[in-house]
């Protein structure tokens, strides 16, 4: 009996509606998580004031999410490859709905707290699933577009929470906002009716017949009867040393800066955005609105970037994402027109949000198969720790009482040392492709 190569089907496929169903599917499953990570940003104010919380704790209070979302990456990323990247996503997603639905009736902070934590281990964990399946599933040749469509589902939520505030939050308050997320977890079977399991976790488990009739939707050459084979590494499971052997030191670095900084500035704005503009004497719908045109901006920034890479190369789009976003951020604190003010917001999310998938492609192509996992893993969780130190950033800031015009400089920051850790990393690509020893390593 021949061998049926279930990685050459893949790559080879022509693009049908199965896999429009799996990116429909996974985009919407993104909307929500993205929908909840917003969330607070759009009602902070409010919140603010119905507990009467300083700015440094209303800062705390927003790191009690991201804490959730570090952890829930840490343990249900490794848990898909062990119960099915389906079944995981179907639990990380009932686990921060529900978690975000009973948050409505929080009456603490401190309940608040936790709850959030809780919502943000399922947020955490189903990303990094939904990008696998979705990667696993798409032809080679399309692949990147298709994950940059899926993920940018994420700022769509993001979106959908500033939208759903301007029109809610006057007539019913900062609950109705988490009553919400009761909607999505009623439809969540007929969403997963357009998810198949992962064809390599089938072949694992030694489902062959199951995994036939997945891959049957969309490769004919899985009829013929031979038996289906995953080839994977051959290498060692990776560790995190090998990170920083051949030549990779230099890189692995300077990604991990990059994702420190660009999450670090994602949530930073995703929180104190509305609540700035309202210091300026904006109103609240206003103030959400511009919410609304950065979380536009990176969806437009996540699409718009992954057609550049292919025709100017991944480093030099991050790097020009990086520059233009945070000299639009560090602009802000100007007096502008009000159709200039929405265009440097718009700018800022795709130099921001939009620029999260540019960097996990970026990674992905840095390092060889056999630890290109662990790189993912690794440069995802330094991207957390920015995302916790981003919303107690914004704090400190409010509470100094500092000029408008430093508090947005001081968000560019890192956007700046972004673009310089990324010319670093343009140095360690062009010396794996000198030195032999790094080429026979990739």
């Amino acid at each position: 009996m021949h061998n049926i190569d279930v990685g050459r089907c893949v790559d080879e496929a022509r693009f049908s509606r199965f896999h429009l169903k799996i990116i429909i599917a996974c985009a919407l499953l993104l909307i929500v998580d993205g929908y909840d990570v917003f969330i607070y940003g759009v009602v902070l104010p409010q919140l603010m004031e119905h507990w009467q919380l300083t700015a440094p704790q209303a800062g705390s209070l927003a790191s009690w999410a991201l804490f959730g979302m570090m952890s829930g990456a840490l343990l249900f990323g490794p848990l898909g490859d062990r119960i099915g990247r389906k079944t995981c996503i179907a639990i990380c997603f009932t686990l921060f709905s529900a978690a975000t639905f009973v948050n409505g009736f929080a009456t603490t902070p401190m309940t608040f707290g936790l709850l959030r934590f809780v919502a943000g281990l399922g947020c955490g964990g189903l990303m990094p699933n939904a990008v696998a399946l979705t990667n696993e599933y798409a032809p080679k040749r399309m692949r990147s577009t298709l994950v940059a469509l899926m993920f940018s589902g994420y700022a769509v939520g993001g979106m959908v929470a500033a939208g759903l505030g301007i029109w809610l939050l006057p007539l019913f308050g900062w609950q109705v906002m988490f009553f919400a997320a009761a909607v999505p977890l009623v439809l969540l079977p007929v969403v997963l009716r357009g998810l198949p399991e992962s064809a390599g976790f089938l072949i694992r488990k030694g489902e062959q017949d199951r995994a036939r009739a997945i891959l049957r939707r969309f490769s004919p050459d899985v009829a013929t009867g031979g038996r289906l084979v995953y080839q994977e590494s051959a290498g060692d499971r990776a560790s995190v040393s090998e990170l920083f052997r051949h030549g990779r030191t230099l890189g692995t670095l300077s990604m991990w800066l990059c994702f420190f900084c660009c999450l670090l500035m994602v949530y930073a704005l995703g929180s104190w955005l509305p609540q700035l503009m309202r210091s300026a004497g904006y109103s609240l719908g206003s103030s959400l609105s511009f919410l609304l045109a950065l979380n536009f901006g990176g969806m437009f920034g996540a699409i718009a970037g992954g057609r550049l890479a292919d025709r100017f190369g991944l480093p030099r789009v991050v790097m020009a994402y990086f520059a233009l976003g945070a000299l639009c951020i560090a602009l802000l604190g100007l007096n502008s027109a009000m159709p200039v003010l929405y265009l440097l917001i718009f700018i800022a999310g795709a130099g921001t949000t939009g620029t999260q998938i540019l960097l996990y492609a970026s990674v992905a192509e840095f390092y060889s198969l056999s630890v290109r996992s662990t790189g993912l893993g690794w440069a995802s969780g330094m991207g957390r720790i920015g995302a916790i130190v981003g919303p107690m950033l914004g704090g400190l800031l409010l509470a100094a009482q500092l000029p408008m015009m430093l508090n947005f400089i001081a968000f560019a920051v890192p956007g700046l040392v972004s673009v310089l850790a990324t010319a670093l990393y343009i140095v360690s690509r062009r010396q794996q492709r000198i030195r032999p020893d790094y080429a026979l390593a990739g």
